[in-house]
């Protein structure tokens, strides 16, 4: 007896096949296309960060510098430490170099209020080819905000108080300074012990 052959089955699970195997290829070309997006943009971010920061600590420095210039005069600590004693625009040139460490661009640099300071970046490689169209020549951009915060706090002498205490004796004393869980005891014969600007400031991303 000769055995009968059927090839129907065979023929239509053939296209079936392709089909399946066609749509998993393009799931995993799409997933390749939204890791490598999502890798750009992270590098993005992580340079707009590292330029808000820049901006934020160069401001602190100068901030720390006017303070310790000013050290025997307690009637100008508050506005270092306030800010006000800010001149000029943000410090952008060091933001700048940050953004272009982590391969982007600065755009925006700014400070909208004192002791905040916001920057936008953008990446230099493009997102690359990619099923998506247009994402050859796409590039990422990204925005953060750094913020200084005062951390230290003194109590100046009243008027009251200042008439009780001899003029010479009030010119040899400075009120101490309290910065963050720590009392500075500051001695104007002896200033060789005196908060950094890591004391009197804090820097980080603003959330």
């Amino acid at each position: 007896m000769r055995r009968v052959r059927h090839y129907g089955d065979t023929g239509q699970a053939l296209p079936i096949y392709v089909v399946v195997v066609g749509g998993l290829l393009f799931l995993a070309f799409a997933y390749l296309a939204v890791g490598q997006a999502a890798a750009n943009r992270s590098d993005t971010q992580t340079a707009a960060d590292a330029a808000a920061l820049a901006v934020a600590l160069e401001d602190r420095d100068v901030l720390a510098a006017g303070w310790l210039e000013n050290v025997l005069d307690p009637a100008e600590w508050q506005d270092y430490l306030d800010g006000n004693a800010l001149v000029g625009g943000p410090a952008c040139g060091r933001a700048s170099r940050l953004a272009a460490r982590n391969e982007a661009d600065l755009g925006q640099c700014y400070s909208p209020e004192p002791l905040r300071y916001m920057v936008e970046v953008t990446s230099r490689e493009p997102v690359g080819d990619t099923i998506v169209p247009g994402t050859e020549s796409r590039h990422s951009t990204a925005s953060a905000t750094a913020v200084i915060e005062p951390r230290c706090t003194f109590d100046e002498p009243g008027e009251e108080a200042q008439e009780e205490v001899p003029e010479e004796a009030a010119e040899e004393t400075l009120p101490a300074l309290v910065c963050g869980d720590e009392e500075w005891e500051l001695d104007p014969e002896d200033l060789s012990d005196l908060p950094g600007p890591e004391d009197l400031f804090d820097v980080h991303l603003a959330d």
